[in-house]
């Protein structure tokens, strides 16, 4: 299910994610091809499913390039907010807010709660397309819980208020190559290629 020079898009223009993705996936075969290399892309709207939405996203990138295509779809779920902001992470609060101001809604959503009322998780969905072909997806996860004030100066969007489950740090206090390590995007891709190996 892999092009032979091993040629994969990556249906994402979210820089931290290209560079988690190329990291995680170093030596394993892969030659990511970022969107800037394929102008006119369009990719369907995003529903309320993380798997559906990372096989749309897959899927329109893989045929408008003809090569197979890899997206995924990821979101933060906090138990005490009914999973909130999960599959809606990257628009929660609207479009007009940057990463900090996300972080910083949430911080005031969650003001009141303390202790196991705070657990929350990172989830990962992973789709691997091949043009006119075959389909695999994968999921991972990384347990956690949200810190009452932003930590740390590496990771990107919400990873300075997660606290890892296991460690008195936040996502962001993390070392690149710990985090591409333990992620739950990390651990959607180590599954994912598997799954892969398993089909060639």
């Amino acid at each position: 299910m892999r092009n032979a020079n091993g040629q994969v898009v990556l249906a994402t223009s979210n820089a931290g994610k290209v560079k988690e993705f190329q990291a995680i996936l170093s030596g394993r075969g892969f030659d990511l091809r970022g969107l800037g290399e394929f102008p006119e892309l369009s990719f369907p709207e995003e529903g309320d499913d993380y798997e559906a939405n990372a096989i749309g996203k897959a899927r329109a990138a893989a045929l408008h390039v003809g090569m197979p295509a890899l997206a995924d779809d990821s979101g933060l779920e906090v138990d005490a907010l009914d999973g909130i902001p999960g599959v809606y992470s990257a628009r929660f609060g609207g479009e007009g807010l940057d990463d900090r101001g996300r972080t910083e809604l949430l911080l005031e959503r969650m003001s009141h709660l303390e202790g196991e009322d705070r657990r929350a998780r990172f989830v990962c969905w992973v789709a691997y397309v091949v043009p006119g072909g075959g389909v695999l997806v994968s999921r991972g996860e990384c347990p956690g819980r949200i810190l009452t004030e932003p930590r740390g100066a590496r990771g990107f969007g919400y990873d300075p208020i997660f606290g890892v489950e296991g460690t008195d740090l936040a996502m962001a206090e993390l070392s690149a190559q710990e985090k591409n390590r333990i992620s739950h995007r990390a651990r959607a891709l180590d599954a994912l290629c598997e799954r892969i190996a398993a089909s060639q």
